[in-house]
């Protein structure tokens, strides 16, 4: 009979029986067994990768079916390694094997999202208004409309809209924005480039064509670590995940590997096989701990104190007792140790170290006529003052010396490290001790804080006829560590017993750690590397970044790698992973993301003083600088508050601004033209007349602030937006959970730079849009969403610096619902934008100001005294005092048509990084026969960038990593500076060209460039140094080496010129806040940590069902079991945190693998799922950063001064929050606030 007539039990004939009738056979539809069979059928497989921050960079296999994406699986088709080394895959975790849940569940974006009281005023102000410029302006200039939306933001009320209705509004701020307050305050935020580079560009590119501030990201996250830029001149630059196989002693210091670097764990464990030691270093018993030979637990904060007594312990065995001649020659060759430093008379008759000995102290400045104040001196070893190639003033002016060729003034030398042999004199110096300190959470062994040490020293008779003593930076480095060398210095430890600065018993009272065990780790790392010549290794996180006084934990890390001659070695050196930094193809992607191809400079500003001032966070900081000088300083140059300092920085052009100035940038050029100067000339006459001010002065005035904000590729508001509550507070104008009292209630330091307004302004932005595929906490907080492609669903490229590949996303299929890819929907806007701004915005002229860069002829700006023109110290010269002013032309509209073409500057300009450049004309050629080019309009011939793929093209071929002939370029041009051929690195790939459809086809291995210091090659894996020290590349240091002394001005005032012990500092978050009503449980202050969770990659995948199944669910708070046992508290009680900052709620994970006194908040669990109220503020609980507050610190605002000097994301103020204590205590009452009568009372248990 027919299927459907068997569905009919009437219709049924009845079977054989057997087994005696126990059994019955029946004859029916078994189709339903085809849903097994088919479960695992598809139609196609495509290649893409996970768009996300976790440095993993995975290739998968997306598999569809019928159109829609049905599972993903891990692809296996890297190419092969050398045989003795594990290959890269298969490489995924199961936060990237779930993530195709996202597309097509409840929390997926799928309509453009308006703000309900915005859109309602909004189609009002169009009925009244025709031109949307005007309409905006309606609401803008009525203060009630204006204040009715921000109130409601972070309340729901998000109505459906469409794309032609927000683009429309979204350009009509725009425009009104520009044209009446300046194109700087419309800013965006995007972090990561790498994990999908054009869906970034998409966004900058856009606002860089407006002349609108994109924001860092890398500082802002706390993933910079500032003590690479102060020790390499380099931002990050990490060995690749394989490398850790070549090494034979590898320590993981405060990264948790299998948890946060899941991909690529298996070489940690794999090199294992090979004999070599695992050692983790962390205060909890966390999974990396598992899987090493031996645990150390420091007590958190720590860090340096412990790498202080390693180094003490190496310094002692492998310099001085034994000297291993590999370690003596590698820091003669490749340090500053032998670098002179002048010694310094202080009023009170102290000797502290002065700034480096340069040539143009030197009578006729030893011969060098070019930068001589910019070149360092050394003695060599017959006792001979030289001056050796490679500082930092062989780099610009001149070609040919800026290398590490043992060579000075063209003749050999062997520099000498010591000067304890030829020495005339032994100088008492001071040096800053910090370790006594008293703090009532951390152990502090008190000492003078000054220490004198006994050092070496020579005296020498200087240009000017004064006679100055002169140490080398070796011998400071010795004394500082408090090595006895035997000149008589009663603060020298004579024995590792000894409880003085910095031996191992004194770092057992620190950190907690057994002596004995600080000996062996330290002898340990030090003999495999004598051995191994360079093959120790440590691995670091955000563990040990994420504190204030990070730069110390990470130089006393990199001091015991550079001691020992590992950094530059394959297998060893420093190998920093916090955050997805490497954009492999980055000179290739500048000028597409930064319109660099139509306008420079652009405009960038680091994010944490962004937010810091203009969320307002400064007017509750409690921390004041003189508490952070060093007790040497003359503590009367150093007066004001945190904020002032950062506006000194503006001022002078270490730091940028944005907004910069307290007028719109665009009326400059008239008010310029009346008074028959240049725009230049009359902003400099202005600003020193007073007539302008920087912004940053005047953030409160009303016109000083940002008012549009882009946020896209991003969860500012629920993952790294540090000072949660002040953002909602000051930016969005809404409702908040601030605990604490700002400076005008109290009697803490006021600022002397910033005008003081008692009204803070609430509610700065008039307009956020956030860009997302799910509904996030941003968006909930947002005015529009506008909802992005997956990414699974659009093309865009992905790399990482745990591996050598570059990898596609790819659209396997079309954006689902009313979505579109960042690509497309920056070009919508732009399109828009140039039609609405007709009338309003033509062909304009902005003023923008630019910090003094790194890498470029700014750099040596600065060379001795720091100097304020404001204060009368100096003139304003811009681009040498001053920010450089620069004057760009824009054409609004036009916007669209430079958005989508390739602009001329790559003809008339070329294209470059970090310090070269090469022509591009023939690449510029080469892609408008690739995309094609534009057949009319204002970008006529010009190569077309129509859509993700074009972009994605136009970074491959213009990137020296992609392109060999363009790295064959560059290599040519960083010889003209060095005197060397490099171009043997990348000849053999002169004729490889990595196409999109390469690279989708398979990940496809980069070439070596400049830009990096590593190689890539079949022979040896990627590891950072590599080509400093074996093609003698300079590090792009003041010395050209690397640098363990820091002798600008402020850094030897705050005392960090050499690494010190710092302990964490005391933000008062818990001490200075307002009475909070008792709830009948007991509280105590924890330090609140926020490491990187392992079912989630920050907050993406935080509320995915798959971890959430896996996870327990909602928002969780680790504390130890005697914390817990103390407060009453048992495992998965409601329990709330809270400060001076603001307050959460959580439920409490009880475990002994946390030691007390710490609590763990795994970092960016979302505040859309299961938080109920918070008793303390009555609203509903925050998130992590809800109980934390940005704390700037002023060594990381210095510029113009070599390595210390700006570059986006290079170096600048930093968002550390691990200083944070907490109030925890259980919760009483469990209040869910929606009205369904869910509320529970905890009541203490027996």
């Amino acid at each position: 009979m027919s299927k459907l007539l068997d569905r009919f039990r009437y219709f049924k004939t009845k079977g054989d029986s057997f087994a005696d009738g126990h059994g019955q056979v029946y004859h029916t539809n078994r189709d339903w067994e085809d849903s097994y069979r088919q479960r695992w059928q598809f139609d196609k497989i495509v290649r893409s990768t996970h768009g996300v921050n976790c440095t993993g960079s995975c290739s998968w296999k997306i598999y569809v079916k019928n159109g829609l994406v049905t599972w993903e699986t891990q692809q296996t088709d890297y190419p092969r390694t050398r045989p003795d080394l594990p290959n890269h895959e298969p490489r995924g975790c199961p936060r990237g094997a779930s993530y195709s849940w996202y597309l097509y569940s409840a929390n997926r974006l799928k309509y453009p999202l308006v703000r309900r009281r915005l859109i309602e005023l909004w189609r009002e102000a169009l009925a009244q208004h025709t031109d949307p410029v005007l309409a905006w302006d309606a609401i803008q200039n009525d203060p009630q409309k204006a204040q009715s939306y921000r109130q409601a933001r972070g309340r729901g009320g998000f109505i459906r809209s469409n794309w032609k209705e927000l683009n429309q509004l979204i350009a009509a701020a725009n425009v009104w924005t520009i044209k009446h307050y300046g194109p700087d305050r419309v800013a965006g935020f995007s972090p990561i480039p790498a994990m999908s580079m054009v869906s970034y560009a998409a966004g900058t590119r856009y606002l860089s064509l407006l002349g609108g501030t994109c924001l860092s990201f890398y500082d802002w996250y706390c993933d910079l670590p500032p003590a690479s830029p102060m020790t390499w001149g380099e931002q990050t630059d990490v060995p690749e995940s394989a490398d850790w196989y070549n090494s034979s002693y590898i320590i993981a210091w405060g990264s948790n590997v299998p948890q946060t670097r899941t991909p690529d764990a298996h070489f940690f464990t794999e090199v294992r096989y090979k004999g070599t030691k695992t050692v983790a270093i962390t205060p909890d018993f966390s999974e990396v701990a598992k899987l090493s030979d031996q645990w150390l637990a420091p007590k958190q904060g720590t860090d340096s104190a412990l790498a202080m007594a390693m180094g003490h312990v190496i310094l002692k065995e492998f310099h001085l007792d034994n000297p291993s001649d590999y370690f003596l020659n590698y820091c003669r060759r490749y340090t500053d140790m032998p670098m002179l430093v002048l010694l310094d008379e202080q009023a009170d008759g102290r000797l502290v170290p002065g700034r480096m000995l340069r040539a143009s102290d030197l009578v006729d400045g030893m011969g060098e006529t070019n930068n001589p104040e910019w070149k360092t001196v050394a003695f060599d070893i017959a006792g001979n003052l030289v001056v050796p190639n490679g500082s930092i003033g062989f780099r610009w002016g001149e070609k040919g010396k800026w290398n590490l060729e043992s060579l000075a003034a063209g003749q050999e030398t062997e520099l000498t490290l010591s000067l304890l042999i030829t020495h005339d004199s032994v100088a008492d110096v001071a040096f800053p001790y910090f370790g006594g300190n008293e703090n009532p959470h951390f152990r502090s062994v008190k000492q003078e804080p000054v220490l004198t040490r006994r050092v070496p020293s020579r005296t020498l008779t200087l240009a000017d006829g004064s006679q100055r003593h002169v140490v080398s930076v070796y011998d400071l480095v010795l004394a500082n560590y408090g090595l006895d060398r035997g000149l008589e210095d009663s603060n020298a430890a004579e024995s590792y017993g000894q409880i003085k600065a910095y031996t191992p018993a004194w770092g057992e009272q620190i950190t907690g750690v057994p002596a004995h065990l600080i000996e062996k780790i330290a002898r340990e790392f030090a003999d495999t590397a004598h051995k191994t010549h360079g093959r120790s290794m440590i691995i670091l996180g955000a563990g040990v970044n994420h504190w204030y006084h990070m730069d110390m934990n990470y130089r006393g890390m990199i001091n015991m790698l550079v001691f020992c001659g590992c950094v530059g070695q394959s297998g060893g050196g420093w190998s920093h992973y916090v955050g997805q930094e490497k954009l492999r193809p980055q000179t290739g992607w500048l000028p597409l993301a930064f319109a660099l191809d139509w306008n420079r400079p652009p405009r960038q500003m680091n994010s944490t003083s962004f937010f810091y001032n203009h969320a307002s966070q400064w007017r509750y900081e409690k921390l004041t600088a003189q508490e952070l000088l060093s007790p040497l300083a003359d503590a009367s140059r150093f007066t004001g508050h945190l904020i002032d300092f950062n506006v000194r920085a503006e001022r002078m052009g270490w730091l940028p601004s944005a907004p910069q100035l307290n007028l719109n940038p665009l009326h400059i050029k008239a008010r310029a033209e009346a008074a028959g100067l240049s725009p230049q000339d009359y902003t400099t006459q202005a600003l020193k007349s007073g007539d302008i001010r920087f912004a940053c002065e005047q953030p409160d005035s009303g016109k000083n602030h940002p008012r549009n904000l882009f946020v896209w590729r991003s969860n500012l508001l629920g993952s790294s937006g540090k000072g949660h509550e002040y953002m909602l507070k000051y930016l969005l104008g809404t409702e908040s959970g601030i605990q604490g009292e700002d400076l005008g209630s109290t009697d803490d330091v006021k600022p002397e730079e910033v005008d003081w307004q008692t009204n803070a302004i609430e509610g700065k932005l008039d307009l956020l849009v956030t860009l997302d595929f799910r509904m996030s906490s941003t968006c909930l907080f947002s005015d529009i969403v506008l909802p992005t492609a997956t990414w699974y669903e659009k093309d865009d490229m992905n790399t990482s610096d745990m591996h050598p590949f570059i990898h596609p996303l790819s659209a396997a299929v079309d954006p689902a619902w009313e979505s579109r890819s960042d690509w497309e929907i920056y070009k919508g806007i732009a399109k828009v934008f140039s039609d609405v701004c007709v009338g309003h915005l033509g062909t304009e002229t902005d003023v923008v100001l630019q910090p003094l860069q790194h890498d470029s002829p700014a750099e040596l700006s600065q060379p001795f005294d720091i100097q304020d023109w404001r204060k009368g110290e100096c003139d304003l010269i811009p681009g040498k005092t001053a920010p450089n002013i620069a004057v760009v032309e824009r054409n609004y509209p036009e916007t669209w048509e430079r958005f989508t073409s390739l602009g001329p500057l790559m003809d008339k300009l070329g294209n470059g990084g970090k310090g070269i450049s090469w022509n591009t004309q023939s690449e510029v050629e080469f892609l408008g026969k690739l995309n094609y080019v534009k057949s009319d309009g204002p970008g006529k011939d010009r190569p077309r960038i129509e859509t993700a793929i074009d972009a994605s093209e136009v970074i491959l071929a213009l990137a020296p990593e992609t392109n060999g002939q363009v790295a064959v370029k560059a290599w040519e041009a960083l010889g003209e500076l060095t005197g060397r051929d490099h171009t043997h690195l990348a000849l053999n790939k002169e004729d490889e060209k990595i196409r999109f459809r390469d690279i989708q086809a398979q990940p496809r291995k980069i070439i070596s460039s400049p830009t990096w210091s590593g190689l890539e090659s079949e022979h040896v894996s990627y590891n950072a140094g590599y080509t400093n020290v074996h093609e003698l590349i300079p590090w792009r240091t003041l010395s050209g080496r690397q640098q363990l002394y820091q002798d600008h001005p402020w850094m030897r005032a705050f005392g960090e010129s050499l690494v010190a012990y710092r302990p964490p500092i005391d933000t008062r978050s818990v001490s200075h806040m307002r009475e909070i009503p008792p709830n009948g449980f007991p509280e105590k202050a924890l330090n609140f940590l926020t490491p990187h969770q392992k079912w989630g990659i920050h907050s993406t995948y935080s509320e995915n069902l798959l971890m959430q199944t896996l996870s327990r669910g909602g928002p969780i708070v680790w504390i130890s079991e005697t914390d817990a046992r103390e407060l009453g508290i048992e495992d998965n009680d409601w329990i709330e945190a809270f400060n001076a900052n603001g307050a959460l709620t959580a439920r409490a994970v009880v475990s002994q693998r946390v030691p007390p006194g710490m609590t763990m908040m795994y970092h960016a669990q979302e505040r859309i799922l299961n938080i109920p109220g918070s008793e303390v503020t009555g609203r509903r609980g925050g998130i992590h950063n809800s109980v934390t507050r940005v704390c700037p610190k002023p060594t990381h605002m210095i510029g113009g001064y070599a390595q210390l000097a700006y570059s986006f994301n290079y170096y600048g103020t930093v968002g550390s929050n691990r200083d944070e204590f907490i109030m925890i205590r259980k919760m009483k009452n469990i209040n869910w606030l929606d009205g369904e009568g869910r509320d529970q009372v905890q009541e203490t248990k027996k």
